[in-house]
């Protein structure tokens, strides 16, 4: 399994077996040698050896600690070799699962603790196989909870550019938003580097440095109920989701030639005619994905000297602001010559059926020069930045090397190009 470098690496139990040497004896009573020297001139003693051996401890929470938040960690202090292992149990002596971060650091339990409960906690190591323990105390449940959601579902596959996007239900300070990234964990199998990026305090994204691989499995766990969200607001649950993803398809379209070029797995599949945005409303060029996708949806414009109302079939938005894909019969005869549409890529009800078939939400969509260039945040933008660009926008320091919905048949309104 592999990890976000950024909301917690791969989250697997550190164990390993530590086989402690016995010390040798002559049949004959001959005092033992120690390498090279007679043991009666001060050899090594087993009390000794224990005692240099690698040891664990808590650092946090201390014994007795009460107010504990239900998402807390608990951080260790280690040395090199401690191969440290916890448990946790509750009042009950029921025991509670949890594992290691990557680096050791701290022990996270497996799911949101429970409130107002007495734990204990007990850590070994290989220099202390009796261990130390803690007792401590969870808070009682907030006046004031924040929901906390996610874009991806269960069970779904999506496009290799599908960002995991985030979104709280109040703004999350500047000052909270490494602890909150932190809780913020993300499993992909086989591992690939990913880091997190602050829109605004009340959304955040998560992008792998390449596109996700095909057949990627990615498990994420929004580790925040009981977590500080604001000054005065606490996380209401944990949110978690499991999904896949899919084959690599990349829409590629050029404004200096009018056509669409479709890519399945690095191979071309298709090249298809386009008519973007005319010169009053031109198509943005960027790098964007697939964010829904509707058999039908009636367009409404907001331009009062350009005004529009139509039921567009085949629609694949883009941008938030409201650019998509979509059937346009109407301009059949413009597309792979001029541009004519309200910033859309218009083709035809054919060529717009075969997409939508094809297609998955996160799937690539790139456009190139066009006179517009992609807002920033104007739609799942995260490939429009490079990967040194995108690290800045996390809270906490860059990742290390290696780390960690479909579309409905229903009719909707929505304000967009045509």
């Amino acid at each position: 399994m592999g990890v976000s470098a950024r909301a917690l690496a791969t989250i697997a139990a550190l164990t390993s077996v530590v086989v402690l040497a016995a010390g040798c004896s002559s049949d004959d009573g001959a005092k033992p040698k120690w390498s090279g020297a007679d043991s009666s001139a001060g050899g090594p003693s087993a009390s000794a050896s224990a005692a240099e051996l690698p040891k664990a401890a808590f650092a946090a929470p201390n014994d007795g600690a009460n107010n504990v938040s239900t998402a807390t960690e608990l951080s260790l202090q280690t040395t090199p070799g401690s191969n440290a292992q916890v448990a946790l149990t509750d009042a009950s002596g029921a025991a509670v699962t949890g594992a290691l971060n990557a680096d050791g650091t701290a022990w996270i339990p497996a799911t949101q603790l429970k409130y107002g409960t007495q734990y204990t906690a007990t850590v070994t190591s290989a220099g202390d196989t009796a261990g130390k323990k803690v007792t401590f105390t969870t808070m009682g449940k907030p006046g004031k909870t924040v929901n906390v959601s996610t874009a991806v579902s269960d069970n779904k596959t999506y496009g290799v550019g599908m960002p995991i996007v985030v979104r709280f239900g109040s703004s999350v300070p500047q000052e909270l938003r490494a602890s909150v990234e932190k809780r913020l964990i993300v499993t992909s199998d086989p591992p690939q580097i990913g880091t997190w990026y602050w829109f605004n305090g009340g959304e955040v994204h998560y992008r792998t440095k390449e596109y996700w691989q095909s057949g990627t499995k990615i498990n994420v766990r929004l580790a925040v109920g009981g977590l500080q969200l604001t000054k005065t607001g606490w996380g209401t649950k944990d949110v978690t989701s499991t999904f896949s993803i899919g084959d690599k398809i990349v829409m590629t379209t050029d404004d200096q030639t009018h056509q669409m070029t479709v890519e399945q797995n690095g191979q071309v599949i298709k090249t298809l005619p386009v008519s973007l945005g005319k010169a009053r409303t031109p198509s943005s060029s960027g790098n964007m994905v697939v964010m829904d996708k509707n058999q039908s949806e009636l367009f409404v414009g907001t331009d009062p000297e350009d005004p529009y109302r139509e039921t567009v079939y085949w629609t694949q938005r883009m941008t938030s602001g409201g650019e998509y894909i979509h059937s346009a019969p109407w301009s059949v005869g413009d597309q792979g010559k001029r541009n004519v549409s309200h910033g859309c890529t218009n083709v035809s009800e054919s060529n717009a059926k075969y997409l939508y078939n094809l297609t998955k939400i996160g799937d690539v969509v790139i456009v190139k020069n066009t006179t517009r260039k992609l807002a920033w945040g104007n739609g799942w933008t995260d490939w429009d930045k490079t990967w040194d660009e995108y690290v800045k926008g996390s809270a906490l320091p860059p990742p290390a090397a290696t780390t960690t919905s479909p579309s409905t048949s229903a009719s909707s309104a929505a304000s967009a190009s045509a």
